[in-house]
């Protein structure tokens, strides 16, 4: 009870009022680590531990004992909803206490924001783009707003380690720093960490702290899960449930399911939709999908069975691109006790809001993560309640003539690994740190200049590349960036020699989109030759695929000013898009699917269709000899390559094939269903395909050779403003998997 005692009276008194018996181990962790240490923090502790109490516990305390002069801590959060969920827990907190607690976003009145740039005091709540737009437009006043700051608080620091928008966050946090003349302490808060050490690592980066992580031991939970396999036929039978084995009692329970047959199901109506119907009738769900396009649809589907059996509409709808009073009218009723309503969501209620009484979770499909999977586990479970969820995984019926790699369930595969990894070993996804930023290297200049005004280019370089997050960026890099944003007058040179905004950066640092780093959702029209086919978001580059009004077309142009896309009709299937995000999977992931296949286990979660299912996939694995073979012969010249590697290094692999080695093989038609195979056309032998990679693996390799001619592979936010090398280098040097795929060669040469 010692930090007990060390907290303030009116926490003492708010820890009372609320019942709470004894602190949890969590918050006696991080009371000691911030009391007793002048080290940056690191919480890692399951969803709904406590972990915001465990960090703003003893910061309330140091305020209340010694008051700041300016804000005293920033609170930095992914999203607006968790913002405003943190606001009002906040606010009821500290009200006793007279702390100010302030939060900044976009939906946020400006007369709020005024009070605060008046009074700059207490905590302020802000996300990192609303940062970055109060260090562009209030740069003079940086120094009287956060002079006496102590603190930086970032919350789901997870969801900020795989892309720009961490890197971002970062370079936020040491621009401010400089410029106010401070050095906070950092405090990092997530309930999903792969590796503790590099995540302390790098919320330390520039601080010249060490991070302190406080080890706690996670109580044994019971999970309750199921997953079930449909295919997408109106005509498939309602399934019950599946065998329970008890052998492992450390693997979650299953559910036991209910078996309604009474609902009318609309025209051409999906099973695995019928289910989740079913089984949301009188209780709060959320059900998780992986996309925003498949969320609408989603949410148009379950409102037809609505409609088909005379039911009111209970389904809502959350995800980025809708306007703040649909998510927020959606937040507000999941968080009323006395509806019983479910939402369709992507990511956007993936992280730490608070949304009341949560009866289950539904996931469409597999996430990509393991890290997902548990976010969004974490959102049921509260109150007391076990946390519970239910796959539905969805696939087409395999044609009677089909080749065999589109027999084999993939999602089914994921779903269960993601599972078994955490499960059976706690493995979670590490962060990404190896990445070349050059897109948020121009972002980071820009604003640099925009709001500094005139700086030499040595003035400019020194403050830029000194952020610790670009300490893989050369000088000559950044020479190059500059003259190219001189080129195309996005930087102007004035006759002094010094540096500022030209017209054109002008355009782009005067927009509010300016501010945020990752790519919105803007819709590309797509058309072949004169036809207009519809609307995408995101494209694909050139080259790769897409699927769009029942066909598959092959990418030959991308207008990105113009928001067009122009295509050709060919045969074939759509491999996943990969990104940041939407198929970002991990080899270890991909190496369990292989296992899952091998092994002869009955997962007490599944269900009956996907017991089914398995059964019939490890069946066929069998026969095939596909998880002991990589390469497997489908008849004739036509062949099939199993990698079991993650997307990156697959992605690297297919590049290697494509342009080292099918020359010398005589390869043809390769098309690739990323990460798990690539299918092709061979008049090689077996021994041929496997000698020619294990020589070309031998030879020195630079991965800007597995860039295709005339590609300029644009992925992130602001890749069009920089010079094409640069592009090229950082998807060569910071995506493709170069070494992971050499090591997975040198691993079929030695059977």
């Amino acid at each position: 009870m010692n930090i007990f005692n060390r907290y303030a009276p009116f926490i003492q008194d708010f820890i009372y009022q609320n019942n709470w018996e004894a602190l949890r181990a969590i918050q006696v962790a991080a009371g000691d680590a911030v009391f007793n240490t002048d080290q940056n923090v690191l919480l890692s502790a399951s969803t709904a531990s406590g972990k915001t109490e465990a960090a703003f516990f003893p910061i309330l305390t140091l305020f209340h004992e010694e008051p700041p002069g300016s804000v005293g801590a920033i609170y930095i959060g992914p999203l607006k909803a968790l913002i405003n969920d943190q606001f009002m827990r906040l606010n009821d907190l500290c009200r006793e206490a007279d702390i100010p607690v302030w939060h900044w976003h976009g939906d946020v009145a400006q007369s709020h924001k005024n009070k605060l740039l008046k009074n700059p005091s207490g905590i302020l709540q802000i996300t990192p783009e609303s940062l970055e737009a109060l260090l562009l437009h209030k740069h003079a006043d940086v120094a009287r707003l956060f002079g006496d700051l102590r603190f930086i608080v970032i919350d789901e620091v997870h969801s900020l380690m795989r892309g720009d928008r961490g890197g971002q966050t970062l370079c936020l946090i040491e621009r401010l720093s400089k410029l106010a003349g401070v050095n906070p302490r950092r405090i990092g808060l997530s309930a999903t960490i792969g590796d503790l050490e590099s995540t302390g690592a790098f919320l330390s980066s520039g601080t010249g702290r060490e991070t302190v992580i406080p080890k706690i031991e996670a109580k044994g939970a019971k999970w309750r899960l199921s997953m079930e396999h449909f295919f997408n036929t109106a005509n498939e039978e309602r399934r019950g449930r599946g065998s329970q084995s008890e052998e492992d009692k450390e693997i979650p329970e299953a559910l036991p399911v209910l078996d309604v047959k009474s609902d009318i199901a609309p025209k051409n109506a999906d099973p695995g939709m019928g289910y989740i119907f079913e089984h949301t009738r009188g209780k709060k769900c959320l059900v998780f999908v992986n996309s925003r396009e498949e969320c609408e649809a989603v949410t148009t589907t379950l409102r037809q069975y609505c409609e088909a059996n005379h039911e009111p509409d209970r389904f809502l709808i959350h995800h980025g691109n809708l306007s703040a009073s649909y998510r927020e009218t959606a937040e507000a009723v999941m968080k009323d006790e006395e509806q019983y309503q479910t939402t369709v969501t992507t990511a956007t209620l993936e992280l730490g809001i608070d949304i009341g009484r949560l009866e289950r979770a539904f996931q469409i499909d597999a996430p990509f993560m393991v890290s997902s999977f548990l976010q969004r586990m974490g959102r049921t479970g509260r109150r007391d309640l076990p946390p519970e969820m239910w796959f539905v995984i969805r696939e087409e019926v395999p044609e009677a003539r089909a080749m065999l790699p589109a027999t084999i369930p993939w999602m089914l595969l994921q779903g269960v690994a993601l599972i078994q990894l955490y499960v059976q070993e706690r493995w979670v996804e590490p962060p990404k740190l190896d990445r070349l930023p050059y897109s948020l290297l121009y972002h980071q200049t820009m604003c640099t200049l925009a709001s500094s005004g005139e700086m030499s280019p040595a003035g400019l370089a020194a403050r830029v590349l000194s952020l610790s997050y670009f300490h893989r960026i050369t000088q000559d890099d950044y020479k190059l960036l500059l003259k190219h944003l001189i080129s195309i007058e996005h930087i102007q040179k004035i006759e002094e020699g010094g540096l500022i905004v030209g017209l054109a950066g002008e355009r782009q640092t005067n927009s509010y989109k300016f501010y945020a780093v990752f790519k919105e959702n803007e819709e590309y029209t797509v058309r072949s030759k004169s036809q207009e086919l519809g609307t995408i978001v995101m494209p694909p580059p050139v080259g790769e695929k897409l699927a769009l009004a029942g066909h598959v077309w092959i990418v030959e142009e991308v207008d990105h000013k113009r928001h067009l896309v122009y295509c050709e009709q060919v045969k074939g299937k759509v491999p996943a898009y990969f990104g940041q995000c939407p198929g970002d999977i991990n080899t270890k992931v991909l190496e369990r699917m292989k296992d899952v296949l091998r092994e002869n286990v009955v997962y007490p979660y599944l269900m009956k269709n996907a017991v089914t299912r398995l059964d019939e996939a490890r069946h066929t694995a069998k026969n095939s000899n596909m998880t002991e073979d990589p390469l497997i012969c489908l008849g004739g010249d036509m062949w099939c390559l199993f990698p079991w590697l993650g997307t990156y290094a697959f992605l690297a692999l297919e590049r290697f094939i494509k342009l080292k080695c099918a020359p010398h093989l005589g390869i043809t038609a390769l098309d690739s269903s990323r990460p798990y195979f690539i299918q092709f056309k061979m008049k090689a032998t077996r021994e041929d395909f496997f000698s020619v990679l294990s020589d070309m693996e031998k030879q020195p390799l630079n991965p800007m050779e597995l860039i295709y001619k005339g590609e300029i592979p644009l992925f992130d936010k602001y890749d069009e403003f920089l010079p094409e090398e640069l592009v090229k280098k950082g998807f060569a040097y910071g995506i493709l998997g170069t070494e992971e795929m050499k090591m997975r060669i040198r691993s079929w040469e030695k059977k």
